[in-house]
């Protein structure tokens, strides 16, 4: 005779339910997983904090004083310098005033002292007599005048001197042609004061060279016209008369 089975219990073991959980022991429930996040921050120490601190204003001092320096060092550099654009004149130079004509003399004959202006120098001609006699020669005077209130030294030697004889564009004579052996001779001249030279002319004529020459200046009441002069200063012109 055959076995029967009972419908309600084919095919299912005692104790089976649907959470897994084996005969004869208790359902076990697995705890819920939290979410995973960012881990929380330690908070900072104090001593790191401090720490911080201090290399921060260790730092800004260091650049303030970097910067210090540098601003220092522009100004030292900039006050060496001499403003953009100057016209100012060197040192040891004066300028004059705009267009005055310039006055240039020679080193030997130029004026020296200290406050002594060259242009205060000046040169003049002269003669003994207005008019000479038939073979009466005439003395030549060269003289020269400080009119600084200081005194000057100016070199009046022959080597800066000319007496020159002209009758209109004939040159007549001139001291420089036959001199010989010419001289230096500085001399300190007072505020106001003269040094004069003196030439004795015999009458002559001369030329650049010194070659003879017989001809002779016309007489008989001509007019001629000594000039004067001293390194680069020429002196006005003096008229004298030959009879």
């Amino acid at each position: 005779m055959g076995r029967q089975d009972n419908p309600g219990t084919h095919g299912s073991r005692p104790g089976a339910s649907g959470n897994g959980a084996r005969p004869g022991r208790p359902a076990v429930r697995k705890p819920a997983r939290k979410p995973v996040g960012k881990p929380a921050r330690k908070p900072v120490s104090p001593v790191y904090r401090r720490r911080r601190l201090f290399v921060g204003a260790a730092l800004l001092l260091v650049i303030a004083i970097a910067l210090g320096g540098f601003a220092a060092v522009a100004s030292v550099l900039n006050a060496g310098q001499s403003p953009s654009g100057g016209g100012s004149a060197p040192s040891g130079q004066e300028t004059g005033p705009a267009g005055a004509p310039e006055t240039t003399a020679s080193p030997s004959a130029s004026p020296t002292g200290n406050g002594c202006e060259q242009n205060l120098v000046t040169v003049t001609a002269s003669t003994d007599k207005p008019a000479y006699a038939a073979g009466e020669n005439p003395l030549l005077s060269l003289k020269v005048t400080n009119g600084n209130k200081v005194p000057c030294e100016v070199n009046i030697g022959t080597s800066q001197m000319e007496f020159l004889v002209t009758s209109g564009s004939d040159r007549i004579f001139s001291s420089t042609d036959c001199q010989k052996d010419a001289t230096e001779l500085v001399k300190t001249i007072a505020p106001g004061q003269s040094e004069t030279a003196n030439f004795l002319w015999e009458r002559n004529r001369s030329v650049e060279g010194c070659k003879l020459i017989e001809a002779k200046p016309g007489a008989g009441g001509a007019y001629y016209v000594f000039t004067a002069r001293l390194a680069t200063k020429t002196s006005p012109k003096a008229v004298f008369q030959l009879n």
